[in-house]
């Protein structure tokens, strides 16, 4: 907690102590950034002290994080983060990119790229002494925060749509969290939530309002810098897809690659591409205008870990690809479940916001919007056990056949 000095307003750049009380800038409304001492990291921890570090989770990277450890050694707390990365020479291939590597996230606790954000909101309410955390969610994120607050005993409510996949509703009440299912989108979810949390005081979690979210989920970009980058070493800018709904994840990967930059350790800045599905494109459409107004949408997409009509951290996102030389591709919901096959076929289950990405980047190849002698990484942010109603129709019905030896000669001869 040392390290962590204020917030700053992305929009119009107000500072803050760190004991400010609130969520966001209370003179635009805009979203805080966390502001590091980058000068006493620099003056006491080396990259070298990390590279040697046998935590094998996101807390490896706790000089560069504005909380301290919370305890909880041996719990699910300590084992998010730290996820592994696939590099897959047939699909590089396939795909005519010079590498090509997949970060699986669904591999964390909870099966998705959320907890790094509970985690480190664990971490944060500890600090403070707030006792119940809330959050609205269409699924991952609860379920992240139930986890986390579970290993941890402590006291999580989680606001979802009732139209959230029955699967990450079970994680949700296995977890033993309260769960309010609210008649309506996630964004009905989330203006409950906030409401919530202002009159009963609990802590608000929700991604994009809370400063601490970009926080954890800056880890991500800390790991790809210590599992590629660091042993790559390309003079060449890797390009790093990643699904967008609310668009923290992505500003989240962004500020972990600025807090490095700024820190001297990461000389080459990698290109981050924004993907949303063609049904829930609010933030491509104010890139594509090149505007930093976000004109909320009627979200359908079928990838409902991005599904929002109005992004929360629209103007971060927007600058992740900007300020990277990236840009944002907009997919349709075919090209996810054909994603959600082809990963698979090397070994990755993706949920479809996942395998969104994945879709975005081969739409990049064929807009020769990056080309065969390019680096790629693609961001995976959940396990596709999530969703089993969209894996099934990616994947197809397997055959019934009389168990018989008559019928399966038969089966195997069409």
């Amino acid at each position: 907690m040392g390290n962590f000095t204020g917030y700053q307003c992305s929009v119009c750049g107000k500072t803050l102590n760190s004991d400010y009380k609130g969520y966001v800038c209370p003179e635009c409304g805009g979203n805080l950034n966390v502001i590091l001492d980058y000068e006493q990291i620099k003056n006491t921890v080396k990259p070298e002290d990390i590279f040697a570090s046998s935590e094998k989770s996101l807390w490896r990277y706790l000089p560069l994080l504005p909380v301290s450890d919370p305890g909880f050694e041996g719990t699910a707390l300590h084992s998010a983060g730290f996820t592994p990365v696939y590099k897959s020479e047939p699909l590089a291939q396939k795909s005519s990119v010079k590498n090509l590597w997949i970060k699986d996230e669904g591999r964390n606790p909870t099966a998705s790229f959320k907890d790094r954000a509970s985690a480190i909101l664990i971490a944060r309410a500890k600090e403070i002494g707030a006792q119940i955390i809330a959050t609205a969610s269409t699924g991952n994120a609860g379920a992240a925060l139930a986890g986390m607050a579970a290993a941890s005993q402590w006291k999580a409510i989680i606001f979802a749509p009732k139209t959230a996949p029955q699967a990450k509703i079970a994680q949700l009440l296995i977890f033993g969290a309260k769960v309010i299912l609210v008649d309506g989108n996630y964004d009905s979810a989330f203006d409950l939530s906030v409401e919530a949390c202002d009159k009963y005081g609990w802590y608000c979690r929700n991604t994009g309002y809370n400063a601490f979210t970009a926080e954890g989920k800056k880890t991500a970009a800390f790991e790809i810098w210590e599992q590629i980058l660091c042993k790559n070493k390309s003079e060449k800018p890797l390009n790093i897809f990643v699904s967008v709904g609310d668009g923290n994840i992505i500003s989240g990967i962004h500020k972990g690659f600025k807090d490095l930059h700024e820190l001297g350790w990461l000389p080459v800045m990698p290109r981050i591409f924004g993907v949303q599905s063609e049904k829930s494109a609010a933030i491509f459409n104010a890139w594509a205008a090149h505007t930093e107004t976000i004109t909320p949408v009627n979200a359908t997409t079928i990838a409902d870990s991005i599904s929002v009509d109005l992004p929360r951290d629209g103007v971060r996102a927007v600058r992740a690809a900007t300020e990277t030389n990236g840009a944002y591709i907009a997919v349709p919901d075919e090209s996810i479940y054909e994603g959600i096959a082809e990963l698979g076929k090397i070994g990755v289950f993706a949920e479809p916001a996942g395998a969104t990405a994945f879709a975005g980047m081969k739409k990049a190849i064929a807009m020769d919007i990056i080309g065969e002698e390019d680096d790629v990484l693609v961001v995976n942010t959940g396990s596709g056990l999530k969703d089993i109603r969209s894996a099934m129709i990616a994947a197809g019905q397997a055959p019934i056949i009389a168990p018989t030896m008559d019928a399966l000669e038969k089966f195997l001869s069409e």
